[in-house]
């Protein structure tokens, strides 16, 4: 399938971006999807756990994005007439690089063009423990409550530090939630981008931003007591979490069979998901710290 289209001014002779198709069949990523995921399919069938449609979907459409044979664009420069192909791309959301460093790019510009104030803004990275990233990765909207329970705690830590009340002080905050650790295992966790002030309201109507310095180590360590505390609490309301004299651990209840849950729990864990060796550790290389030239060096005798 193929759709033709126009472009204006997008000459090499005028000096403009030249487009270069992107090539995934080439990459790494791209080489072990194709090659391992038929074979990862077919053993989840037969250990009668198949992967649900909307998995496959995101493994099945990667394999499509970026290659001519699955559908493009050709695009005609109006002045040159010269011609491209762009190849149609899956929008998804898992794990396509290409889609997300555009999603990625996207959502910088918007951030930093039409919402931020023109001021340094703090990131603020909010972790958890395995059992609580198994929880939020299989129950979405607990996740959501959580969020909600952690921007509260900020807001009217700034609040207060900014002389003000909530009632007559607000403050903002954008909150991407990551899916994945370094090691691209499942690791749900908070990257809040918080200002560090609170607006409050003028006399005329509008509204001025208080800046407040950044949190001590003190503030930080009480500001983590308060949220594990609250977090926690709401989880055993919730029926989610039950604790004894020295742990914590998840309800019974809140661990279902589903296949899929088994593999979240195997990715959180570091540890393999299927075949004959499904539940051992993972083999992990870690790099070491780059040498200086005179490291080597030799001291005369």
């Amino acid at each position: 399938m193929s759709i033709i289209g126009t472009a204006r001014n997008a000459c090499a002779d005028q000096g403009a971006f030249r487009y270069q198709r992107r090539r995934p069949e080439k990459t790494l990523l791209y080489q072990l999807v194709s090659k391992q995921y038929p074979d990862f399919r077919r053993q989840m069938v037969e250990e009668c756990r198949a992967l649900p449609d909307y998995v496959q979907r995101e493994f099945e459409d990667y394999l499509k994005c970026g290659r001519l044979e699955h559908g493009f664009l050709r695009v005609r420069c109006e002045t040159c007439h010269e011609e491209r192909l762009v190849a149609f791309s899956c929008k998804h959301r898992g794990f396509c690089p290409s889609c997300g460093a555009r999603r990625m790019a996207e959502s910088s510009a918007l951030l930093v063009d039409e919402v931020f104030p023109h001021q340094p803004i703090p990131q603020w990275v909010f972790s958890f423990p395995f059992q609580l990233r198994f929880l939020f990765a299989t129950r979405p909207v607990i996740t959501g409550q959580v969020l909600r329970i952690v921007n509260r705690v900020i807001t009217m830590h700034l609040v207060k530090k900014a002389g003000c009340s909530k009632t007559t002080a607000r403050t903002g905050a954008v909150t991407l939630i990551q899916r994945f650790g370094s090691a691209l295992n499942l690791n749900i966790h908070f990257h809040m981008l918080f200002l560090d002030g609170v607006y409050v309201d003028r006399l005329d109507g509008s509204a001025q931003i208080r800046w407040v310095s950044s949190p001590t180590t003190q503030e930080l360590t009480q500001l983590s007591q308060t949220i594990a505390r609250r977090v926690g609490r709401y989880l055993e309301r919730r029926g989610l979490l039950e604790r004894d004299d020295e742990n914590s651990y998840l309800a019974t209840d809140a661990i279902s069979e589903d296949p899929m849950n088994q593999l979240l729990g195997h990715s959180i864990t570091y540890r393999i998901a299927v075949g004959p060796q499904a539940g051992r550790k993972v083999f992990t290389l870690q790099t070491l710290p780059a040498c200086e030239a005179d490291d080597y060096a030799l001291e005369p005798r």
